[in-house]
């Protein structure tokens, strides 16, 4: 980081909570249903990161296949309920870094403004990021368009050179770099275990990591002092 960071910004689902690894199977089945077939890896390096409305878009041109009217709607009423029946976790140690971050923070996400409110209130971090959203619903272009962080970021008040964007999709690192932030990827989340991650020789993170845990130890003046 040149630029001393005064706003993290994290992406949402495979961040924050551990969602992808339902949300992708999932939508993998539902695919299925309805005559698309694709596996795990495909929809990782294709959807993941991505509004839902793109996804469908490139279903559409790819496959040639209209999903039916109401299909996002029932998606998202299914996902919902596996969120719930499922346990939807918020990732180990997230809690404390959101406690002891020295700088102010924000979630800047693909989800659409319903499945991000409930699922906070699921996961209990509401009140953590209450007024602290920006969703892909505010901008015309989703990731890996720079729109998203950077609404994110003039919501803030704070330059694009002086954020940390902290993500775990392709598209998601290639929105941060296209806004010129520090982008770090996140590889904890259950949908990139094993070591299976995406990757594009023209979308390269500043830096990996794999646990909250290492945060205040990778970047210690992000902290308050003593944690």
């Amino acid at each position: 980081m040149t630029q001393p960071v005064e706003l993290v910004l994290f992406d949402f689902d495979g961040v924050v909570v551990d969602s992808e690894i339902i949300s992708l199977r999932m939508l993998v089945a539902e695919l299925a249903d309805k005559g698309v077939s694709v596996d795990l890896p495909y929809v990782a390096r294709h959807f993941l990161g991505r509004s839902y409305p793109t996804v469908i878009a490139q279903v559409r041109e790819e496959f040639g296949i209209a999903l039916p009217e109401g299909f996002e709607a029932d998606y998202r009423a299914r996902l919902l309920a596996a969120f719930e029946s499922e346990g939807l976790k918020v990732m180990p140690h997230l809690r404390e870094v959101l406690e002891t971050l020295a700088v102010p923070y924000c979630l800047a996400t693909s989800s659409s403004p319903g499945r991000v409110v409930s699922s906070l209130a699921l996961t209990g971090l509401t009140e953590a990021f209450e007024g602290r959203i920006t969703t892909a619903s505010e901008v015309k272009r989703g990731k890996p368009a720079p729109d998203l962080p950077l609404r994110a970021a003039e919501k803030a008040g704070v330059a694009p050179e002086r954020c940390l964007l902290i993500e775990d999709s392709l598209a998601g690192i290639g929105a941060g770099l296209a806004a010129g932030m520090s982008v770090w990827q996140f590889t904890g989340g259950s949908h990139l275990a094993g070591g299976a991650l995406p990757e594009d020789p023209e979308v390269v993170p500043h830096r990996q990591f794999a646990s909250f845990a290492e945060l205040p130890h990778l970047a210690p003046d992000l902290f308050i002092t003593g944690t």
